[in-house]
């Protein structure tokens, strides 16, 4: 199968990790080897119940059966996508309290941005620098690392960039300034938490200019962080929220947030200022409902932070300097990029999925599902410290 994966399906490396998948199920991933692999990725923060959590599975199976695709978003009410918004909408904090469903967290990035500028009639956007928001052209845009965005100019302009956690740059934010994008915890960067009321500054400034503040919340969201949106930790609301990633249960999705007041802004003038075929799909909205639902019903949320507790206890190795972030999106930061290779590709062989971030070469990324068990963490940690030990002792 890897034959016809590298001449048929178009790769993102030239180094693809190239695991042959033939079933998953929890919080392990099989493989055609005979081998299973425990998951501390989690597809990269997506499967946020693990791998066919039956709840979810028995949601799609039950949609499945009554309608796919009818319309393009937003002409017809149909119930799963409905009964998503309206749950989610209940647990966010006013003002955001309408949802657009779209079909990935960069396309709800791309939908953010439009609507900060459709309402401020400003163009100036502030990004953050070592951040990532996506690929498509708008998100790329509000990356500050030219060796990805040089191959691909022009790209979307009046696009400024301030360092995360400077207070200083914070007069950077004017009364030309559509928005403030920020990760609420930056993720490719290194995981990265706000420190003194970052965020809660930027706030303030963007209110004191009439600018808005978008907050990336695709990888902190739905219950990573022992909250439901990691900005519920830093005591402030944006004005736009963008998700995706673990709102699916591994299905693609993603959706922006805001104000009824301001996402009306997209239904006219123009009319479809916003527009996507596939958003709200039934199959995948009855999924993320499910998902949510069990979020909400269940201690996943709280017992996240006890996951992170042990994680904490048991990572502790000469060769891991610290462990960033917060509930279960965690960073092992080591020596270098040559160690974090090593384990990353290590732990494969030895049957632990772990990955890398997109800036912070030293890191290794551990974001397992939130169902993960404690004696799962036990298993995983100890494979790691093995790999750590024997590339100690090697040195």
């Amino acid at each position: 199968m890897n034959k016809d994966f590298i001449q048929y399906q178009a790769q993102t490396t030239p180094h693809p990790l190239g695991l042959e998948v033939i079933d998953a199920k929890g919080s392990y991933v099989y493989t055609s080897d005979g081998q299973k692999h425990l998951d501390f990725v989690a597809g990269v923060s997506a499967t946020s119940l693990g791998h066919c959590y039956p709840a979810v599975i028995e949601a799609i199976k039950e949609q499945a059966d009554k309608y796919l695709h009818v319309m393009v978003y937003g002409e017809y009410a149909q119930a799963p996508a409905v009964e998503f918004s309206k749950l989610l909408a209940q647990n966010l904090p006013n003002p955001l309290n309408k949802v657009y469903l779209v079909n990935s967290g960069t396309e709800a990035i791309e939908g953010s941005l439009k609507l900060a500028r459709r309402a401020t009639r400003r163009t100036q956007i502030l990004a953050a620098k070592n951040a990532y928001h996506g690929n498509t052209m708008g998100s790329l845009s509000l990356m500050n690392f030219e060796e990805r965005q040089k191959p691909f100019r022009p790209l979307v302009g009046d696009v400024d960039f301030i360092e995360f956690n400077n207070e200083e740059d914070l007069n950077q934010i004017t009364e030309k300034t559509a928005a403030v994008i920020l990760e609420t915890i930056q993720g490719g960067g290194g995981f990265i938490q706000p420190k003194n009321n970052y965020l809660k500054k930027v706030k303030a400034r963007c209110e004191a200019v009439g600018a808005l503040l978008i907050l990336d919340e695709i990888q902190p969201g739905f219950g990573r962080t022992g909250k439901l949106f990691g900005f519920e930790n830093y005591e402030v609301v944006p004005d736009i929220m963008a998700i995706g990633k673990g709102m699916g249960g591994g299905l693609p999705v993603g959706a922006f947030v805001a104000s009824e007041e301001l996402m009306d802004l997209l239904s006219d003038k123009p009319k479809m200022g916003h527009i996507t075929t596939f958003g709200g799909n039934p199959l995948v909205a009855a999924a993320c409902h499910a998902t949510l639902k069990t979020i909400l019903e269940t201690e996943l949320m709280a017992e996240t932070l006890e996951k992170e507790k042990r994680f904490r206890e048991l990572l502790i190795h000469p060769l891991i300097h610290e462990v960033r972030g917060k509930g279960l999106m965690l960073a092992a930061i080591v020596e270098s990029e040559e160690i974090a290779n090593k384990v990353i590709l290590d732990c494969k062989e030895k049957g632990l999925i772990l990955f890398w971030l997109l800036f912070e070469k030293r890191a290794v990324r551990i974001t397992p599902p939130l169902t993960i068990s404690m004696e799962e963490i036990e298993e995983g940690c100890g494979i790691i410290i093995d790999v750590l030990n024997k590339i100690k002792n090697k040195a």
